[in-house]
């Protein structure tokens, strides 16, 4: 045989070998173990339907003395009247640069105040921690006011009161924020 015959009969046969191998593959193949399935959410839609509400909501605004408000939450339940929502989280930032966190179990928003309750906490930059039953703010300007008594820890020591409000101070939106306690103000100092 030359060698011009066994390429020729290579070119036929090699091709056809491959073609044996893949059908084999094929038929011989065994099915999927696993199914292709579409990602559905795991949800009950009877109850979605009897309590409707949203799911991560959020909420942005800009007080018209400059402070960014953003409020979080993990779900709202819409009300004509007011929003109730879940595990609340509002950023609160004065342009003067005076920031406060805020983290509430329950709260809602209605007339213009955040309000957040059910234990809050609320940490400002300058390094205080206050806890409070309830904790609103204003949504026209940058006031968080506590009416249900507050204790607070601050870079000084400690102190509970009947009442907390933070404020502009006497310049306004230009001055210093103020931070107010009244109603039956205990300071523990520790030096």
């Amino acid at each position: 045989m030359n060698r011009t015959r066994i390429v020729r009969s290579l070119r036929v046969i090699l091709p056809l070998a491959a073609l044996a191998m893949l059908s084999t593959l094929f038929l011989i193949s065994r099915g999927s173990e696993t199914e292709s399935r579409i990602p559905y959410a795991q949800v009950d839609a009877e109850a979605m339907a009897r309590d409707p509400r949203l799911v991560a909501p959020e909420y942005a605004a800009v007080t018209e003395d400059g402070a960014r408000i953003s409020l979080t939450a993990s779900a709202a339940r819409p009300d004509p009247d007011r929003a109730e929502a879940e595990a609340l989280h509002l950023d609160w930032q004065r342009p003067d640069g005076l920031a406060a966190m805020l983290v509430a179990p329950t709260g809602g928003l209605a007339d213009g105040r955040i309000r957040l309750d059910g234990g809050v906490r609320m940490t400002t930059s300058t390094g205080w921690q206050m806890d409070a039953p309830r904790i609103d703010a204003a949504t026209d300007r940058s006031e968080i006011t506590a009416d249900d008594g507050i204790e607070a820890e601050a870079p000084f020591g400690r102190i509970s009161a009947g009442r907390m409000r933070l404020e502009p101070g006497d310049e306004g939106a230009t001055g210093a924020a103020v931070l107010n306690f009244s109603g039956g103000v205990r300071l523990i100092y520790q030096p």
